[in-house]
């Protein structure tokens, strides 16, 4: 079994955690024996003790948040007073990596938008359309000020 999947485990990182805090190991000692970071370890111990076996499990669905949610998260970590895991705690995000794409946005100068249910794709099904044809449709959709997705 693949590290991937036995860090889906919720039976595997509870038994990491009882290790832990049965103090058989250093931090540096578990870690390296699990072939996990230190970050993820206090991640699961922080789960678990905020809610319990339940927190430990793999998450199924991708999270919703709201465009205001994002924007005051990022405005919080920018001013230099939270840490990026004090900000995701404190607005239950789910991980930094979620947090540091918003600010990877918000410094590029890009909207930060609603996060909808599902996945939306730009992409249809459709005919198959010569080169000359795809030139045209977004030479049209450029002076016409559409998107040409």
């Amino acid at each position: 079994m693949s590290n991937k999947y036995k860090f889906n485990s919720s039976k595997f990182k509870y038994e990491v955690l009882k290790a832990y805090k049965n103090e058989n190991y250093t931090l540096i000692e578990l870690c390296s024996k699990y072939g996990i970071a230190d970050v993820t370890l206090y991640d699961w111990a922080e789960k678990h003790e905020k809610y319990g076996l339940k927190g430990l499990e793999g998450s199924r669905t991708l999270k919703s948040y709201s465009k205001d949610l994002k924007q005051v998260a990022v405005e919080d970590y920018i001013s230099g007073e939270h840490s990026q895991r004090e900000v995701i705690r404190k607005y239950e995000i789910s991980s930094t990596s979620v947090l540091r794409k918003w600010i990877k946005q918000y410094n590029g100068h890009r909207e930060l938008k609603d996060t909808t249910k599902g996945r939306t794709s730009s992409m249809t099904k459709g005919r198959k359309t010569t080169w000359k044809e795809r030139i045209e449709i977004v030479q049209d959709a450029l002076a016409n000020g559409k998107d040409y997705q």
